[in-house]
């Protein structure tokens, strides 16, 4: 490996979802100069119609004992909550493969325990954003309610809840009857009959969170380039040069890939080796007789509806195909479907802003956040369904790192080239 290299004074960012400009913005507290480039615009990927959530009170790894429950015959289902379709690709099937081997308890603890200390610093890096000038609200969430149809339903997430405290991580929460929690929100129908009420959680509007990060990231002298796709990164005696698909060159001291479920194709060159696979999730908005205080979760069916202005956000689907795969309408009935009977006063057949993103999984549930193996090229993304909680804190610390040399301890875990 070649030896470290000075302190970079102008770095390239790749990715303008959350991840990429909260990079951006804390490599600007560190008086590094920045350029942003994005393939298409500003959260244009996973960030732009997600649930919104910050909620590191359950910030957990994806592979968990749970989804091995749903069997074959359930995966291979599009209607299911989660769907894998039946693919010959090597990389998928690599993911597929490593996904289901850290499925266990063990494994799931292990990886638990590595969130820990990066979640209970999620939130602070919000509002270290807010007093820094980002003109955009998180919202405290006044009610955040997990319901379900019965209380046995709830017990796998009271048990994950257990097991999430048992590792350091900080949640609090009240069992509820489902009148109890119907007298906090309306929203929820007579078929919820149990509950769990969450404390301590936020959430956003993410489209409109993102941009105004964009404008305070161009605000302080940043510049950024949006519908130009970076063609390939090029190691030299001058630097890193970025190649556009223009044609247009630039020499940069440092770079840092945050492509979110694209991520792999750029970075395997530099020695990252996990699969990072797009799990997509959809979401549509509707109308509502009584928008919900926070955000409301229905784990069973895995549907997530966030408050976003006067409508409320209906998401769900962890569906394993290619990011760039057109929208599939049988995803979003399956959300219908299930979100239906748990709603009240929802009129979820008059939808707008009908949207699919991709998620990026790793195999072990853990982000990829750190330096690759060359010293100039560096790695953030694949959080699976926590880069919108998670974003503003790895862009705080990989700033760190590239500032100082050093990764920080919260960082030890994620290394890219692991």
């Amino acid at each position: 490996m070649p030896a470290t290299p000075a302190r970079p004074q102008k770095v390239a960012i790749i990715g303008a979802g959350m991840v990429g400009l909260s990079t951006a913005w804390f490599l600007q507290e560190q008086g590094i100069n920045v350029t942003v480039f994005d393939r298409q615009d500003v959260a244009s990927g996973s960030s732009w119609g997600n649930a919104g959530w910050l909620t590191p009170g359950i910030a957990t790894p994806l592979p968990e004992p749970a989804v091995l429950k749903y069997g074959l015959r359930a995966v291979l289902s599009p209607s299911s909550p989660v769907y894998v379709p039946p693919s010959a690709d090597k990389f998928f099937l690599r993911f597929v493969a490593g996904f289901t081997k850290r499925s266990t308890m063990p494994a799931w603890k292990k990886a638990m325990s590595s969130l820990v200390p990066i979640n209970d610093r999620a939130l602070g890096a919000f509002d270290f954003l807010k007093a820094g000038g980002v003109d955009a609200e998180t919202y405290e969430a006044k009610s955040f309610i997990a319901a379900y149809r019965t209380e046995e339903e709830r017990v796998t997430l009271l048990d994950e809840l257990k097991h999430i405290k048992a590792a350091g991580q900080d949640i609090t929460f009240d069992v509820l009857t489902g009148d109890e929690a119907r007298a906090i929100e309306p929203a929820l129908s007579g078929e919820i009959g149990a509950a769990l009420l969450l404390h301590g959680q936020r959430y956003i509007n993410p489209g409109v969170y993102v941009r105004a990060l964009a404008d305070s990231v161009v605000a302080r002298g940043a510049r950024l380039e949006i519908a130009t796709p970076v063609r390939w990164i090029d190691d030299g005696p001058g630097g890193m040069s970025v190649t556009t698909e223009r044609g247009e060159t630039e020499q940069y001291d440092a770079v840092v890939i945050a492509t979110g479920a694209w991520l792999t194709s750029m970075a395997r060159q530099f020695g990252v080796k996990k699969v990072v696979q797009a799990g997509r999730g959809y979401s549509f908005s509707v109308t509502i007789d009584h928008v919900p205080n926070g955000p409301v979760y229905f784990p069973a069916a895995r549907v997530a509806c966030t408050p976003i202005g006067d409508r409320l956000r209906v998401a769900g689907m962890m569906e394993f195909r290619k990011p760039e795969a057109p929208l599939d309408r049988r995803r979003v009935k399956a959300i219908v479907d299930s979100a239906r009977p748990l709603l009240a006063g929802a009129d979820l057949d008059n939808r707008k802003d009908e949207w699919v993103g991709s998620r990026p999984c790793t195999p072990d549930g853990l982000p990829l956040i750190g330096v690759s193996n060359n010293p100039r090229v560096f790695v953030a993304g694949g959080h699976g369904m926590w880069g919108i909680t998670l974003g503003p804190v790895t862009g705080e610390l990989l700033a760190q790192q590239i500032a100082t040399g050093m990764v920080p301890q919260e960082l030890l875990p994620f290394s890219p080239t692991r």
